[in-house]
């Protein structure tokens, strides 16, 4: 075996050297900006050690020290996930810095310490060797025109403000001039009377050319979310394993979602469906085919996360799951939450320990509201349109929450299968708002021939309590007709820790982490779900998080917190990308756009599993 293949499986031989390396360009970027903008370190012994370090003085130019040690600070996260691109930058900026110091003959000791520095980078150069991921160096390139004009029209302003203390009679040349010298961090022609004045026009063409500076820095070096989109073939491919093994896993269906990437083992048995978020390749539930193959799709979608140095994540596989991944891929599993399924044949309503959903729902049913069971290949083009907008117009954020347990459309020509559940009641209001008289909601994907799982459940918020009670009640009702005998409902986060949490002889930590979860519950749905899910009496099967080390867990739940869309780290879009974002803004559930018609097909979102 080769020894990139060798790296690439993992036979790293110094694992401490991109670590290190990324510490050191940290380090040697903050003794930069340190000491670029207090003014009095340039004069210290803070100083002088300072500039043995490599890096610390690749440049004459105060502006352009600060810029290097923005840079290190950049580049030294990509170094310690080995990537690359960042060790060539890191390279070049050695031997430049070690060259410029041996020209000036000043600082030798410098010189030494960055060719050292830069003979480690290559002698381990093997250990650098994930890929990189994609650059938004056109957003960065708007950026730097956008932001540098707009510097150039407020910093002239500002110097032809302050000519009664010039000294002289500046003309516009000179004006300019001075503006792009202070943009540059250096001074310029004009003098002023006033020092206070001249510190302020300089300090301030400064900070703005800064931040220009900075920000398409950023822009440039910042990793772009790698593009996710499930193609048409890979999809084919997908459905293909899902009609032979879609009863495995009741998540199986929501890796058609088209905002994931796929990956199939190499006999194409098995396949993971994953997306990038932060530098976290997450998939959700459990490979989909042949159980057998599974070692393989993993062995790929690990070998693919290595490549780019992405940390593996798993969010929501079942028990098997969870032991094949931790068995094939060395990773450790954590018990995440338990998921609600519903065995149709022993669901009724009779019984005291069913008298509360008894009781609602014969009182919701005595207010005046029907309900509908159907297929959505049964719908009409008007019904899908009504049913995505009332379901856009009572989603109660902007984004549209969703990742794992979401199928993100609805209505797509190759979505038949789906069981829409509506609530409908006539509006007292002379105007019925968007829907028609429909006031609530459930969608199910298909698990398998004989199963449901939930997808999206959401309601008027002006329609009386128990309608989400109603519409289960009266889908698992109506699941014998469509042949389904097992209904998957809401996943609860942290279920066994509320249950156990609240019971008698409980002890403290047991009681304590219960109510933090309370606490949680105020902002994530976390306790309710659980106590929602428990009225219709489901057994729980639990789902896990599996991930490689436990220092990756905070990243992991960032990311996974991204991908499910409770909140967003995108920056504003760009003039000449108004198409891509228009596309992106357009509300998932409204009417079809007019190349939706053709199709059926919602823009892929991300929806959320119980969203009411």
């Amino acid at each position: 075996m080769s020894t990139r293949m060798s790296l690439l499986r993992g036979g790293v031989s110094r694992p401490w050297v991109p670590a290190a390396a990324g510490y050191a360009a940290l380090v040697i970027g903050i003794l930069n900006i340190v000491k670029a903008i207090v003014p009095h370190v340039r004069a210290s012994r803070f100083n002088e050690m300072a500039s043995v370090l490599p890096g610390s003085v690749t440049t004459l130019a105060q502006a352009a020290t600060l810029l290097v040690g923005i840079m290190m600070i950049m580049v030294a996260h990509a170094l310690r996930r080995r990537k690359k691109r960042a060790w060539r930058a890191v390279v070049l900026l050695l031997l430049v810095g070690a060259a410029i110091e041996g020209l000036r003959s000043r600082h030798p000791i410098a010189a030494t310490v960055s060719l050292i520095f830069c003979a480690v980078l290559l002698v381990n150069r093997r250990e650098f060797y994930a890929l990189s991921d994609p650059r938004s160096r056109w957003r960065a390139l708007w950026n730097f025109l956008v932001l540098g004009a707009f510097d150039l029209a407020i910093g002239w302003i500002f110097v032809a403000l302050q000519t009664r203390t010039v000294i002289g009679r500046p003309t516009l040349s000179d004006q300019m001039e001075h503006v792009v010298l202070g943009l540059l961090g250096m001074e310029g022609p004009l003098q002023y009377s006033s020092d206070r004045v001249s510190d302020l026009v300089y300090y301030s063409l400064a900070g703005l050319g800064a931040l220009t500076a900075i920000t398409t820095i950023y822009l440039a070096l910042r990793p772009e979310r790698p593009v996710a989109a499930l193609s048409g073939a890979d999809e084919e491919r997908l459905r293909a394993l899902l009609d032979r093994y879609g009863r495995q896993d009741s998540l199986g269906y929501f890796a058609l979602r088209r905002d994931k990437s796929v990956i199939f083992s190499r006999s194409g048995k098995a396949a993971i469906a994953y997306r990038v978020v932060a530098g976290v390749m997450l998939a959700s539930g459990d490979p989909i085919g042949d159980v057998e193959a599974w070692p393989g799709a993993i062995s790929c979608f690990l070998e693919e996360a290595r490549r780019h140095a992405w940390v593996p994540s798993v969010i929501g596989c079942s028990e098997l799951g969870g032991e094949v991944w931790t068995r094939s891929g060395g990773l450790d599993a954590l018990e995440l939450g338990d998921e609600a399924i519903v065995e149709v044949a022993d669901f009724t309503l009779e019984g005291r320990a069913m008298r509360n959903v008894r009781q609602m729902v014969n009182r919701v049913e005595r207010l005046g509201y029907t309900c509908l069971v159907r297929r959505v290949g049964d719908l009409t083009e008007v019904e899908k349109a009504q049913i995505r907008d009332a379901a856009d117009f009572w989603r109660g954020t902007e984004t549209e929450r969703g990742f794992s347990m979401a199928l993100g459309r609805f209505g797509g020509p190759a979505d038949d299968d789906c069981i829409v559940v509506t609530a409908h009641k006539e509006s007292e209001e002379r105007t019925d708002p968007p829907g028609g008289d429909i006031r609530a909601i459930l969608h199910f994907v298909p698990w398998g021939r004989d199963g449901m799982s939930l997808d999206l459940m959401r309601r008027d918020r002006q329609a009386d309590p128990g309608l989400n009670e109603l519409l289960i009640v009266k889908a698992l009702q109506a699941a014998p007709e469509l042949g389904v005998t097992r209904v998957s409902l809401n996943f609860a986060m942290f279920r066994s820790a509320l249950a156990r949490g609240e019971r008698l002889g409980a002890g403290p930590v047991l009681r304590a982490w219960r109510g933090l979860l309370v606490f949680l519950s105020r902002w994530f749905q976390i306790e309710s779900l659980y106590k929602f899910n428990a009225k219709f009496r489901p057994f729980w099967e639990p789902r896990f998080l599996v991930y490689p080390h436990t220092r990756d867990l905070p990243r992991i739940g960032v990311s996974a917190l991204q991908a499910e869309a409770f909140f967003t780290m995108d920056l504003p879009g760009l003039p000449f990308r108004k198409g891509q974002r228009a596309q992106r803004a357009w509300p998932k559930w409204r009417t079809p756009r007019p190349q939706e018609a053709a199709t059926g097909q919602a823009v892929p979102g991300t929806g959320t599993h119980a969203d009411g």
